[in-house]
Order: structure tokens, then C-alpha cells, then sequence
């Protein structure tokens, strides 16, 4: 398995959180153009960090054509159907790339600052897979989440990543609330898989990278 270069992924996923906030307050160009531009930007990065991964590349592959498609499809007609199905295939992609990344990170020897960025790039991607996920429970079961517009219920924005990421950091201000079974499981299981994973992982890979540079 080829040494994987994550600063391309950490370039696409800050690109990807920040820029969706600003698009949505200034409104200048459609949100779901801007989504499907850094989507597909989200998806090309990944699929560059996927290269030399054997059947996690190929799994991938068959992800980023289909989200591409979708994605253009679903800008020009924007029809649930093609909407869901974006979604989906970026679902499956980040799936498939946390899964890829994680051998990479865990398991690779040498303790470097790529090995750290790829750290901090699973992070990132379980707070956007999240986001993701709890934006279709929404459109599937209308009324799991409370105080969000009808616009924001009804599509993809940047307030799920914002309840994705204060979920994954436990900082739970309280302005949206999970109120279906469903939602609250989601959401619980997120807070404490982001506990656990820096408590355990990022902590435990920063350690050994101090470590190593005061015994070098």
C-alpha cells in the first residue's frame, strides 16, 4: 500500500466547511452550485489520496463517478431523487476513505506530520459523514430535528455541519435539537465516537511525535 499524501485532503475538506458557511450568508452565487462544485472537489481529493489503495481505490472510483454525475445532475435539475443519490455517493465515499485513511494512520510505522494531517483529516470527514447523514433523516422524517427553517429542512446546508461539529466536540449549545429516537441515537453516537477519537487516537499519535522528535 503506497504512502498516501493527506495535505490534499485537508486542503479540499477546510475549502469544503468554509466555504459553504460564507456562500449561505452571502448568497451571491446558488448553494447548490457551490455544494456541487466543492463536492466534486471533495470527491477528485479523495480519490487522490486513494491512489495505490487496491480495492479501496476501485470501490472509490466507482463512488466519485457516480457522486460527479449525481452532483451535475442534481445542480441543473435539482430533483430529490438526484439529490439523494449525491449524497449517498459522497456517504459511501467518505466511508470508504475514513476505512482507507484509518490503515494509513494506524497502522502505518513512522510517526511524521503527514501521518498527523491524516488524523486530523478522519476527524473532519466523521463530522461532514455525520452532517450528511443527519440532513437525509431530516428530508426522509420531517420533524427529527427542531429549530431549523423549512429551507434548512428541506436541503443540504451549512447548519448540519455546524450541529455535526458541536455534536462531535460535545460543546451542545442547544439552538438545534435532535428530537426523534432515531436523531438522538445519531447524535449521541457522534459525540462519543469524537470523544474517543481524539482522547484515543489524535492524543496517542501526538504523544508519539513528541516523543520521537526530543529522542531524535
Amino acid at each position: 500500500m503506497g504512502r498516501t499524501n493527506f495535505f490534499y485532503l485537508l486542503g479540499a475538506l477546510l475549502i469544503l466547511l468554509f466555504t459553504i458557511p460564507v456562500a449561505d450568508d452571502l448568497n451571491v452565487v446558488s448553494a447548490p452550485l457551490v455544494r456541487g462544485v466543492l463536492f466534486s472537489i471533495l470527491l477528485l481529493a479523495g480519490i487522490w489520496s486513494l491512489r495505490g489503495g487496491g480495492v479501496f481505490f476501485t470501490f472509490g472510483m466507482v463512488f466519485v463517478i457516480a457522486g460527479l454525475v449525481l452532483n451535475i445532475i442534481a445542480v441543473d435539475f435539482e430533483l430529490a431523487i438526484f439529490q439523494y443519490g449525491s449524497i449517498f455517493s459522497l456517504i459511501g465515499f467518505l466511508l470508504i476513505t475514513i476505512v482507507f485513511s484509518l490503515k494509513q494512520v494506524v497502522f502505518s510505522a513512522e510517526i511524521n506530520v503527514n501521518r498527523l494531517v491524516g488524523a486530523v483529516c478522519i476527524f473532519l470527514m466523521l463530522g461532514v459523514l455525520w452532517a450528511l447523514t443527519y440532513s437525509v433523516l431530516e428530508l426522509m422524517l420531517p420533524g427529527s430535528f427542531t429549530g431549523l427553517s423549512s429551507a434548512q429542512k428541506a436541503g443540504w446546508d451549512s447548519s448540519w455541519l455546524y450541529f455535526s461539529f458541536v455534536t462531535l466536540t460535545t460543546l451542545g449549545y442547544g439552538d438545534i435539537l435532535p428530537v426523534s429516537a432515531i436523531a438522538r441515537s445519531l447524535a449521541y453516537m457522534q459525540a462519543v465516537t469524537g470523544q474517543f477519537y481524539v482522547a484515543v487516537l489524535v492524543a496517542g499519535l501526538v504523544s508519539a511525535y513528541i516523543s520521537e522528535q526530543k529522542g531524535s
